[in-house]
């Protein structure tokens, strides 16, 4: 039986992972062992317990205001000795944060075989989003067998050279792990769907970014008093501040500690539009049609807004005001955005992926 080595670090990653990991276990021909960075350590644990998925290597490497540059040192050196402990057949990695491209550099430093799923994605401005576009891209080169979630993603690997016997277009797997939460929701409606869910974390919008968009849900809170508008928070200090600081205690704001993934994808069923700049929200709310305006200046779920699910609002407060107050105040403008559409596929991501592992020459 050979064995397949997952590195992952944050939550994403793990919500994920989780439906190839969980579903490997029932393969009699490979093997998954699990090896968390730990770059998110709280938001990564929730993500764990729900899937009920144990590291046998936890490296825990994450401490107070992390830089790009500790994440990166600190889990290659870590890693190393992973591989070196367990001598992967083959190494998988997932998306574009810091630990996948260590993962991958890592693999590729032992001459292990890499697997990326969720290839592809692009932006073609390595700034936006930061790092992640140069994590992916850098990955791609690495990787020997690529997981595109779309024909648009297969496409961008292929342009860039990668051989495209090494490439499936396998749908995502984020769509596998929200369908399968989905279905053990026990959802109750509520009496009007009056609540706005908002998510904002990303590190290119530190500073001023952040701050516009602050103002921008003050203004909204303060417009449509009769709405209520729900933000988890992100742990982070770069968040955390501003958040504070503009909109804390307005009384239709309601700021949460980060939720663990199904509370979150019940307040997603139960939203009438959602604010962010998640990509995986951006592929999850498609499914269950609902609107999305995605506060970024640039996306790589392009297919999220080709569905008419989406639509890119940028940082700009007075913008992201009035795209909100359009689907608030034009119901035929709503209605044309809650189509429901799978891009990203039905939730089958996971088992072509682990079938397609299973018929790898390993060499």
């Amino acid at each position: 039986m050979k064995k397949i080595l997952f590195i992952f670090g944050t939550r994403p990653e793990a919500i994920k992972l989780a439906p190839v990991i969980n579903n490997m276990y029932f393969s009699k021909k490979i093997q998954p062992i699990v090896c968390v960075t730990a770059q998110h350590r709280e938001m990564l644990d929730q993500v764990l317990n729900i899937f009920s998925i144990i590291p046998k290597y936890d490296l825990d490497i994450m401490k107070k205001n992390q830089s790009l540059f500790d994440i990166t040192a600190n889990s290659l050196v870590s890693i190393k000795k992973v591989i070196e402990n367990e001598l992967p057949d083959m190494l998988i990695v997932q998306g574009d944060t810091t630990t996948t491209f260590v993962g991958a550099l890592s693999g590729f430093y032992k001459k292990v075989a890499v697997a990326h799923v969720e290839a592809g994605l692009r932006t073609f401005n390595k700034l936006n989003p930061y790092p992640e576009e140069i994590n992916r891209v850098l990955t791609a080169q690495l990787a020997d067998l690529h997981f595109a979630p779309t024909k648009t993603s297969y496409d961008n690997l292929i342009r860039e050279g990668v051989n495209k016997k090494r490439v499936f277009i396998t749908g995502n797997t984020v769509i596998d792990a929200f369908l399968y939460i989905s279905k053990k929701l026990k959802l109750v409606p509520l009496k009007d769907k009056k609540m706005i869910l908002v998510t904002s974390h990303r590190r290119e919008s530190f500073g001023k970014k952040i701050r516009n968009i602050c103002f921008a849900l003050k203004e909204i809170a303060q417009k449509y008093q009769d709405w209520q508008l729900i933000y988890p928070v992100h742990l982070n200090p770069n968040i955390q501040k501003p958040v504070k600081e503009i909109i804390s205690g307005m009384s239709n704001i309601k700021l949460l500690a980060p939720l663990d993934y199904i509370e979150f994808v019940k307040l997603m069923h139960q939203a009438y539009l959602i604010l962010t700049d998640s990509g995986g929200v951006q592929e999850e709310a498609p499914a269950i049609g609902k609107p999305v305006l995605v506060m970024r200046d640039d996306t790589e779920r392009h297919e999220s807004i080709e569905s008419g699910n989406a639509r890119l609002v940028g940082t700009d407060r007075r913008k992201i005001v009035e795209e909100v107050s359009e689907l608030i105040e034009d119901k035929k403008k709503y209605r044309e955005m809650c189509r429901i559409a799978k891009p990203y596929g039905e939730g089958e991501a996971s088992k072509k992926i682990i079938d397609i592992i299973e018929r790898f020459n390993f060499q």
